[in-house]
């Protein structure tokens, strides 16, 4: 039998009902107001939107990075929002500016340390010695701490050493996926350090993106800045906006989306959903949903950018770190025309990254079933998201 609440309810039973829905909504803005987030690596792609979402919610944000803050700060102006320089690698200078942020209750790593080779012993080194001076801090400190959310990605199913299997059968790697035993990976030095210092103590959760579209002057893999510095000088030298890859690339689904805004939203989600937060130690992928092509893509991107898009798109030999070689004076006058802000041509781009993700020699595509199977909802067709990152470099005056 459905129930309906009759037009003419009594007045006092509507007083009544709200006299009990105010405390609880007052016990919740008090919550809400109490959560207090440290982000590691909050200039980077992922970073700047955690921020920005949080302090929407009325977070009380600390922000570190180790380079100075973003050359646009008012993107993330707010009273509740505090940057601190910090070089994670120093256990002196960590300790000692992370030692008064007592608050804290929720930690997010969205950081890593990019100075040695992915899948080799030094990066695995150096990146558990950055977050394990962190930890020291937190747990030392922060005895409010609630959950600590690692960001690693989905390169965690695969390695980056030969041999590689280009013959195997495409599937679509889930969260339970085992580890390459051969693969000396920093993921799994994160992930294990985590289990050791929390100890069961404070909950925590991975997550685990693929192509990662965002805006961002301080990230070492940034695609959205690649491809939209490499259209600017195709734009300026009226040059044939191209696709230089493998054929495979070019024609078939090769790897995931991640917007930075669905997995910032994913980072809360798993942090402050009391359902999630008690499954202790889970990963979950945090990728867009539906698969892509660059074939389908490119011309819709091309005519975005206002570049020259030819009828052969795809030219197999064109390799964008011999292109694009010495081009920082064509991006600098690209930048002094339009009075964008000023970056150098290597605080975006990085031809061999494009290299490598367009002649990616095996398939990365993961499954959504656990997040979808959980309740988390957002999804962002590919394309759409280059599209509105497009946009917003250029609202902020990153790109022509």
């Amino acid at each position: 039998m459905r129930h309906h609440i009759h037009l003419f309810t009594p007045i006092k039973m509507v007083q009544h009902s709200l006299a009990f829905i105010t405390p609880l909504m007052k016990m919740a803005a008090t919550k809400e107001k109490n959560n207090v987030a440290i982000i590691f690596g909050v200039t980077g792609l992922v970073g700047r939107e955690l921020a920005k979402k949080l302090l929407s919610e009325s977070w009380k944000v600390f922000g570190i990075a180790r380079t100075n803050q973003e050359t646009q700060p008012n993107i993330l102006s707010s009273p509740n929002y505090n940057f601190i320089s910090c070089d994670l690698l120093n256990p002196l200078e960590t300790q000692k500016k992370l030692s008064s942020l007592q608050d804290v209750t929720h930690a997010f790593w969205v950081t890593w340390a990019s100075q040695y080779p992915l899948d080799t012993q030094e990066s695995c080194d150096q990146n558990k010695a950055m977050m394990s001076n962190a930890l020291d801090s937190l747990l030392t400190n922060a005895k409010n701490l609630k959950h600590f959310s690692l960001q690693t990605g989905t390169k965690h199913y695969v390695s980056l050493q030969a041999p590689f299997d280009e013959q195997k059968k495409l599937y679509y790697y889930n969260e339970e996926f085992p580890r390459i035993s051969r693969s000396s990976n920093f993921y799994y030095a994160l992930e294990d350090l985590l289990v050791e210092k929390l100890n069961g103590k404070v909950y925590w959760s991975v997550h685990r993106p693929g192509l990662i579209l965002g805006n961002s002057i301080r990230s070492f893999y940034n695609f959205m800045g690649s491809l939209c510095v490499y259209g600017s000088i195709c734009k300026h030298l009226n040059t044939p906006f191209v696709f230089g890859g493998t054929k495979k690339c070019w024609e078939e689904p090769y790897i995931d989306g991640s917007d930075a805004r669905l997995v910032a939203d994913q980072h809360i989600w798993s942090a402050t959903k009391s359902a999630i937060v008690s499954n202790n130690g889970q990963a979950f992928n945090s990728i867009n949903g539906p698969s892509f092509t660059w074939k389908e893509i490119w011309p819709i991107v091309g005519k975005k950018l206002g570049v020259i898009v030819p009828q052969e798109m795809f030219v197999e030999n064109f390799w964008y770190s011999k292109a694009m070689i010495e081009k920082q004076q064509v991006w600098q006058e690209i930048v002094e025309e339009n009075g964008l802000v000023q970056t150098k041509i290597e605080n975006l781009a990085s031809w061999e990254f494009l290299d490598a993700l367009f002649r990616f020699p095996i398939k990365l595509m993961g499954s959504r079933d656990k997040v979808d199977d959980l309740g988390f909802g957002a999804r962002y067709r590919t394309l759409n998201s280059i599209l509105y990152w497009i946009d917003c470099m250029r609202d902020e005056k990153v790109i022509p």
